[in-house]
């Protein structure tokens, strides 16, 4: 059986999170399933820094291309964001599971997405808009890995024991 372990995770609580005022909210989830925050900062990153973490890291502009990763950069731009490593078992699987789709319209019902927002792809392409879906979680453990070292240094990451973690670890 293969072993198992605390695996570090990128959210980015995007500007429609902050502007609707859903981010504890949202965190209480992440902390109420045991995961634990090692890295926190609101800050407003110019284009230059989501470049590198949307098309360098995430492929963005690669896979959908350079109109919706315009898009993307535009809506980023509206605000300040919150970004915060969580660190648990599995985490990013976690994270991704409740965090729900990327088009909050066909997310689940129990999800971050599909609880908070409601936006399609086909009204947003109308409206040639981005979608509002509150939050960025990290793909994959390998990604999770490049976008913590993007957006963290690893002096502002911190390592502590939570209270609960002898029940969830």
């Amino acid at each position: 059986m293969a072993k198992t372990e605390l695996e570090q995770t990128l959210i980015v609580f995007k500007p429609d999170a902050l502007q609707r005022g859903l981010v504890g909210e949202i965190l209480t989830r992440f902390e109420r399933v045991g995961l634990r925050i090692v890295g926190t900062k609101m800050l407003a990153p110019d284009s230059k820094h989501y470049f590198t973490h949307y098309e360098d890291i995430g492929k963005l502009k690669t896979r959908a291309g350079e109109n919706i990763f315009d898009i993307t950069l535009e809506m980023m731009g509206e605000g300040p964001v919150i970004a915060m490593v969580l660190e648990g078992v599995e985490s990013v699987a976690l994270v991704r599971k409740m965090v729900g789709g990327t088009e909050p319209k066909s997310s689940q019902p129990g999800t971050i997405r599909g609880d908070f927002s409601h936006m399609s792809y086909a009204y947003a392409d109308n409206k040639k808009k981005g979608i509002p879906n509150l939050i960025h979680a990290s793909g994959d453990p390998a990604e999770a890995a490049q976008e913590i070292a993007h957006w963290f240094a690893a002096p502002e990451l911190f390592d502590y024991e939570a209270l609960h973690e002898k029940f969830t670890r």
